[in-house]
């Protein structure tokens, strides 16, 4: 996935699946800088992670 594509996810009112690692998770921030979002599994919202935009998938 690219920056563009991240940040119209989390502004978007509609649920779109996105997963890290085959895990569907929400994008809570996303840094266009550094290119990094921080996201949480839908499991297990209390585990929050930056991981690089590159290793998300829309599905």
């Amino acid at each position: 996935m690219n920056v563009g594509r991240a940040k119209e996810i989390l502004e978007s009112a509609d649920m779109i699946h996105v997963s890290y690692e085959g895990t569907p998770v929400i994008i809570q921030h996303v840094d266009e800088a550094t290119k990094m979002a921080r996201i949480y599994s839908r499991k297990d919202p209390e585990n929050e992670k930056d991981v690089p935009i590159l290793h998300l998938i829309e599905e």
